[in-house]
């Protein structure tokens, strides 16, 4: 009963099989750079790192993001979806590890670098590799099951580092970055098994973005526009709340804020299907996100809290409807290029625009505007989804 085949001919176990390496893929797109911040304190003692070494070994990955993704592009369009997907995530496994055999701080960061370029390369591939293992209702599904683990990969990550993982490493940040890193090597290998392959392009597809495509420009500005609002409140969190005298909350809202992604990333299993390729819930969780974000400033104490966490909530859903457009919408074989298009331009602006947020509270003193420039800046992203080309 488990092997009987749906109706796009993939048998029950087969389509598991798939998304689970799917699943995996994903949280490899997140472990790796979640488990520095649990780790800093300790890498800082060791290192002698500076406040500003310790914020670049989350955000230099991030920034990756944006310079990775066209030259993923191009190995995609070169070597498959499915081999540039492999060798990235072997780059991910053996850079994130080799951080912990670093002697000093300009070799921490320079593979921190290489290790962002691989989690860079690999988002265009995961969407441009969906179309060739699955179809029809499956590919929706495929892309809420990786953006699932990639999710569950920033609150594993973030959790367990401390309480499971350096117990298990005697209390070494170095052991514990080989224990989360290396496993990926396993992963790797596990995506050599599936044969599939369900729409090959007829010839080589072009790599290099359509910049004049405004599909990918809605798309690009409205993922800059959400992760803007993820990245920006986790940066400036600590700060805003010591600003109200409430800097006693911090833990606990960290805590349920990323809960909420992954809680978002649940649901989405379920909605995936549904939702994914319709304009409407793209338009209600951008709102919702953009009104989140003003309930948080306006209102302190726990009212404030929970709308930072509905903030959250509404991030991750409208992040994974985003990411789950490219093989629904792009032509066959275009799916990677149009991704790494949206890749580089959101993850371009949700590094400059939480930065220059960064700059505004500097100059008036005030931690809030920081959150008020990307809240406005996220608000000003909804007339892009109002005007996306889906059904409603």
């Amino acid at each position: 009963m488990g092997a009987s085949p749906d109706r796009t001919g993939t048998s029950r176990l087969t389509l598991a099989a798939l998304l689970a390496l799917l699943w995996l893929a994903g949280l490899y797109m997140r472990i790796p750079v979640l488990v520095a911040p649990a780790l800093a304190p300790f890498m800082s003692d060791d290192l002698g790192l500076s406040q500003t070494a310790v914020g670049a070994l989350t955000t230099l990955p991030v920034f990756m993001l944006a310079i990775g993704a066209l030259p993923g592009s191009l190995l995609i369009a070169r070597y498959g979806p499915r081999n540039t997907l492999i060798w990235a995530l072997l780059l991910v496994a053996l850079a994130s590890a080799a951080r912990g055999l670093a002697p000093v701080t300009a070799m921490l960061m320079f593979v921190s670098a290489l290790m962002g370029l691989g989690i860079a390369v690999m988002q265009p591939s995961l969407p441009a590799l969906l179309p060739r293992w699955l179809e029809g209702p499956h590919l929706a599904l495929g892309s809420a099951f990786y953006m699932n683990g990639m999710l569950m990969g920033e609150f594993i990550g973030a959790g367990l580092t401390l309480p499971l993982v350096m117990p298990l490493a005697g209390d070494s940040w170095r052991l514990a970055l080989a224990l989360w890193s290396l496993p990926a090597l396993v992963v790797a290998a596990m995506l050599l098994l599936p044969r599939r392959n369900l729409n090959p392009p007829q010839e080589r597809p072009a790599w290099i973005p359509d910049w004049r495509d405004p599909m990918m420009w809605r798309m690009g500005l409205l993922l800059g526009g959400t992760a803007s609002l993820f990245f920006g409140s986790n940066a400036y969190m600590a700060s805003v709340l010591e600003a109200r005298g409430e800097l006693e909350r911090l833990t606990p809202v960290l805590f349920w804020f990323n809960l909420a992604q992954a809680t978002a990333s649940l649901a989405m299993l379920k909605l995936a299907t549904p939702w994914v390729g319709r304009r409407m819930p793209v338009v209600i969780s951008c709102a919702g996100g953009v009104l989140a974000m003003a309930g948080f400033l306006l209102f302190s104490g726990w009212t404030g809290v929970v709308f930072a966490v509905a903030m959250s909530f509404m991030a991750a859903i409208l992040l994974i409807l985003l990411v789950a457009l490219a093989p629904q919408v792009a032509e066959k074989g275009q799916a990677g290029r149009l991704a790494a298009g949206t890749f580089t331009i959101g993850y371009t602006l949700s590094f400059v625009v939480p930065l220059s947020g960064g700059a505004l509270a500097d100059i008036t003193g005030n931690p809030h505007h920081a959150l008020w420039l990307i809240g406005l800046f996220a608000a000003a992203t909804l007339p892009f989804a109002l005007t996306l080309r889906l059904p409603d």
